[in-house]
């Protein structure tokens, strides 16, 4: 959406946490917040003990619907279809802004012929909604002072994930709900530095700051900083492309830093065997996990306690990493290795300190050029900072100003996922994070407490399904798709609606990406880990 299209595609908030507090109406879309994002749930709570009107769409009855004056279950996938009934019926009545629209936008009569398609009784039929609830849910949201959008990976792990963050914007746009403090667009990242890795460049067509590699004056600037002749005007290979090419011959080698793909990578089969057939495969990583058993090469990196640097949270922004301990044995900073691997390669880079480095990012990053290491010394700072004298940017686009001029609408035409249930795999699951373990247990099962909290893995089925089934809570279960097979114990709760079941890839014992689709967004290259068919047996 101008340039808003790209810090969403990017992830970063258009807003700040602490302003959640004092947002009239919370939208939350596609994000069990309690559970995945627990500090900001603190801050929603908090917002409806001062009297805002917290809304959750989201499949499953999560904790977070506790605080909720509405929960809206719709069904996995229809996220297109139930957001365009929204927006058509804030246009049949009237609620968009039609002010902020003329002056700041583009493309809201494509818009709105898209969006006149889905009428709350059509995309009802797709959503699972009666046409009632989608009604009520554009006049929550259309008559509101202020509505702050909040959404995760139950947002983005869709083949039509990209189209899906368009939809977000779309309807934050229609309303006016951008360049305010308290509303705007709000993506909360699922990792620790997930954002800051992603400014810094890791992403396959940017450099730091989201400045694109096919741009010449982008290279030779980057170039002249690093005294070499000629960098790549290509994109570079997305995950998915680099399973692939393993297969087809493609690539000979993979340098994994920090990535337990064996864990969560979807089609787990299908990542192994590429592991299997690689020629080389070097592990960077804290801990011995399941993706380094097949490494030809580890190098043992130091953890963050024992490291010097910077983090970027989900706000935007940048904080100070302090060294709390020497890292144990061989265990070296991760820039370290890679300085030392390229000066053994030919090329000294010549780094000594995390300072030097953030120095040398901000010197060719126009939206951190601001933020010196020493003014982070005791209190972040959120980018944009331009310069020294620039105190941080709280929320984006302040008084409309956007970088490509107006923000654009990207209309999108909702279709199903890649995989729909049928007679023999008749159920949908979808998968996701637990509060007491995190993302591959890479360290969370490391932790004692946590294992007596939460010890295994288990798969949620609906009432109504495991009594069809026989299948009682506490009952091992098989789990089967079109790509394999695992066990697990059957939690049985109306958490889930008939027809769907969910499930977590902590544990290695019964990781759900044994059976997820390995289909991706064909633009982001995102899997689709929301959404796949399977079938349930009684173990």
């Amino acid at each position: 959406m101008a340039g808003l299209a790209s810090t969403l595609g990017a992830g970063a908030m258009t807003n700040s946490i602490r302003e959640i507090e004092d947002v009239p109406v919370i939208f939350v879309i596609g994000s069990n917040t309690t559970e995945s994002h627990p500090v900001v749930s603190y801050f929603m709570k908090r917002a409806v003990k001062k009297g805002s009107r917290l809304i959750v769409a989201d499949p499953r009855r999560i904790d977070l619907t506790r605080w909720a004056t509405r929960h809206f279950q719709h069904r996995v996938g229809s996220d297109i279809a139930f957001l365009n009934a929204v927006m058509n019926e804030i246009i049949r009545n009237g609620w968009h802004d039609r002010d902020f629209i003329e002056k700041h936008t583009e493309g809201f009569e494509q818009l709105r012929e898209t969006v006149s398609r889905y009428t709350p009784e059509y995309a009802g039929e797709i959503c699972g909604l009666r046409a009632d609830e989608i009604r009520e849910l554009a006049r929550i949201l259309g008559t509101a002072e202020k509505v702050g959008l909040f959404y995760t990976l139950g947002i983005t792990e869709h083949i039509t994930g990209t189209d899906n963050v368009r939809s977000c914007a779309n309807l934050q746009i229609l309303l006016g709900n951008i360049g305010k403090a308290s509303a705007g667009v709000n993506p909360l990242r699922g990792q620790n530095n997930v954002q800051g890795a992603c400014d810094m460049g890791v992403l396959p067509d940017v450099y730091t700051g989201y400045q694109k590699a096919a741009f010449p004056d982008v290279r030779r600037k980057f170039e002249a900083a690093w005294g070499i002749e000629k960098l790549p005007d290509g994109e570079g290979t997305k995950i998915p492309a680099m399973f692939d090419g393993i297969h087809h011959g493609d690539v000979r080698a993979l340098y994994l830093i920090g990535e337990n793909v064996v864990m969560s990578e979807p089609n787990q089969a299908h990542t192994v065997s590429a592991l299997k057939k690689v020629d080389l495969l070097i592990v960077q990583d804290i801990f011995m996990n399941e993706t380094a058993e097949h490494a030809h090469v580890i190098l043992p990196a130091a953890c963050f306690a024992e490291t010097e640097g910077t983090f970027t949270n989900t706000e935007r922004r940048v904080q100070r990493v302090r060294k709390a301990v020497e890292p144990p044995g061989l265990a070296r900073d991760d820039w370290w290795i890679t300085a030392e691997l390229a000066r053994r390669m030919g090329y000294d880079m010549g780094y000594t300190s995390a300072e030097q480095i953030w120095e040398e990012i901000r010197s060719v990053t126009p939206s951190m050029s601001g933020i010196a290491y020493r003014r982070i010394d005791h209190k972040g700072l959120q980018w944009p900072c331009t310069d020294e004298q620039h105190s941080g940017t709280c929320y984006l686009y302040c008084d409309n100003v956007f970088p490509c001029g107006k923000a654009t609408f990207r209309p999108a035409e909702w279709k199903p996922p890649a995989e729909v249930p049928d007679e023999e795999y008749p159920f949908v699951l979808t998968t996701g994070r637990r509060l007491w373990q995190y993302h591959t247990g890479t360290q969370t099962r490391k932790s004692g407490g946590f294992n007596d909290i939460c010890p295994e893995e288990m798969i949620e089925v609906n009432p109504d399904d495991a009594r069809g089934l026989d299948i009682r809570d506490g009952d091992y279960v098989f789990v089967f798709s079109r790509r394999g097979r695992l066990k697990v114990k059957a939690w049985v709760t109306d958490r889930v609606t008939p027809g769907l079941c969910f499930m977590t890839f902590h544990f290695s014992e019964a990781c759900a990406n044994v059976v997820t689709n390995n289909a991706f967004d064909p633009i982001a290259g995102t899997a689709e880990y929301k959404a796949c068919a399977i079938r349930l047996e009684r173990a």
